[in-house]
């Protein structure tokens, strides 16, 4: 097991914001939080990785409470990705170099070197290694942000709406490329996502939040229109489509029927 969360509460200004919230995320798969604005999404990755500190519950990565450790410590174990990100004056190889700052102790040495190179290529940005990121379009700065989270060799990443503001091609070209990503090194993978036919097709788990609790853990297959009722106050149709499951919005639920709901835990 990559990360396992037990029992997290977080508060804003004594607003409560996760409830007790248990979660668990294995090597080599994606994970996807997903629910309403304002379930707690953001607020649970950020828990996830110490930036937010939660009043209770604890996290274990590899079996290493986050509690125990350092920012350096957690940045060689997490890969985090911000919802929004400034573009630096910084060459497309310099920015993705900082991804190693956790483990250079003096100076880059060539194994770093070769990281980021690798990391570059990975992500299908070899060609624009010297361009400044400030001059790239939306889905090549994503991608180099992406590629400085993976050039930390992290044993996890953290996501945080990853294709908002990308036009359709490159949302595409960012989730297959995180999933050969997670395929490939074998780390875990959180992304907290909106779009759930993209969560549909690329994940192999999926979180459902309701205010501040996991309200369902499913896999994709699992997901039903009763679940969305639930989570978005949503009528919706599950279909298929080329083999691939889609969910086709009819109307928002009227609120009068709106119910509390058991939650729903598969394995």
């Amino acid at each position: 097991m990559t990360l396992e969360a037990k029992g997290l509460h977080f508060n804003y200004n004594g607003q409560p914001v996760l409830r007790g919230l248990n979660l668990s995320l294995e090597h080599g798969e994606i994970t996807g939080i997903l629910g309403i604005n304002g379930a707690g999404k953001s607020t649970l990755l950020r828990c996830l990785n110490r930036i937010l500190r939660p009043q209770k519950g604890v996290v274990m990565v590899e079996d290493r409470d986050l509690s125990k450790l350092g920012g350096e410590q957690i940045a060689r174990l997490i890969g985090y990705v911000a919802q929004s990100q400034e573009r630096e004056p910084l060459s497309v190889f310099d920015a993705v170099l900082l991804g190693r700052k956790p483990h250079i102790k003096w100076q880059a040495t060539s194994h770093d070197l070769d990281v980021v190179t690798r990391v570059l290529t990975q992500m299908g940005l070899e060609p624009l290694a010297l361009r400044p990121v400030s001059s790239l379009s939306g889905g090549e700065a994503q991608k180099v942000v992406i590629a400085r989270a993976l050039a930390q060799e992290p044993h996890l990443l953290l996501l945080d709406e990853p294709t908002s503001n990308l036009d359709l091609r490159n949302q595409l070209e960012v989730m297959e490329l995180l999933m050969q990503a997670v395929r490939d090194q074998g780390l875990g993978a959180a992304v907290c996502l909106h779009d759930i036919n993209l969560a549909l097709r690329y994940l192999d788990r999926m979180v459902l939040m309701k205010q501040g609790q996991v309200h369902a853990l499913i896999t994709p297959e699992e997901l039903t229109a009763d679940i969305i009722r639930q989570v978005y106050g949503v009528e919706a149709v599950l279909a298929e489509v080329e083999g691939h499951r889609v969910v086709i919005p009819r109307s928002a639920s009227p609120r009068k029927q709106a119910r509390p709901a058991t939650p729903h835990h598969h394995t």
